[in-house]
């Protein structure tokens, strides 16, 4: 267990690790000292939240923000970098830029992390909990803003490819998807090094 009291609690998770198109995005949110946790109750893991709620707990999350009561940010890797480097490495350098961004001393810092994800050795206070999205709402505040703003830009590349259907299954791989892959080819989001023949 961790032991001693840090000053700021960290939340860390990811979204789109799977997709056959688009980045990798991960969440990091920080919570202040002073921030009240009841305000927390009633989150859930991203993926147990339908678009609506999602959309509402990221308006908190903004709202929180600019109050000086949180910071969050969401960092991406691209599908050049998955195929070039590989996921876990697009993840992890999505991760180190995420915890990056919240300018916070690793030495007073609680890193909760989901899954197989693990944060730089500075962060001496880590913890990679299994199911923590679901367990701790740190997290899951992650998984929201990661999911969110993935979903967000999927949205926007269906623009670009309206032929693919990006608006609705984000790139995974959806029958209406691969049906499409076949009829179009790939285009410029997709991960090759995911889409075998």
């Amino acid at each position: 267990m961790l032991i001693g009291v840090a000053a700021y609690l960290i939340g860390i998770d990811e979204a789109g690790r799977g997709p056959l198109a688009g980045p990798v995005s991960v969440g990091g949110v920080l919570l202040m000292p002073h921030f009240d946790q009841t305000l927390l109750s009633g989150v859930r893991d991203s993926k147990q939240l339908n678009e609506a709620a999602r959309e509402e707990w990221y308006g908190r999350m903004k709202s929180w923000q600019q109050s000086g009561l949180i910071r969050f940010s969401v960092q991406y890797s691209s599908n050049e970098v998955i195929d070039r480097r590989g996921i876990v490495w697009a993840v992890t350098s999505a991760l180190n830029r995420a915890l990056s961004r919240l300018d916070t001393d690793p030495e007073e810092s609680l890193v909760l992390l989901d899954g197989g994800l693990r944060a730089p050795s500075h962060y001496k206070r880590q913890e990679t909990i299994i199911r923590g999205d679901a367990s701790q709402p740190v997290i899951a505040l992650a998984s929201i803003a990661a999911k969110v703003r993935r979903d967000r830009l999927m949205k926007r590349f269906a623009s670009m490819y309206p032929q693919y259907g990006f608006e609705i299954h984000k790139g995974y791989g959806t029958k209406i998807h691969k049906d499409a892959m076949r009829t179009f080819g790939l285009c410029d989001i997709h991960r090759r090094s995911f889409c075998h023949g």
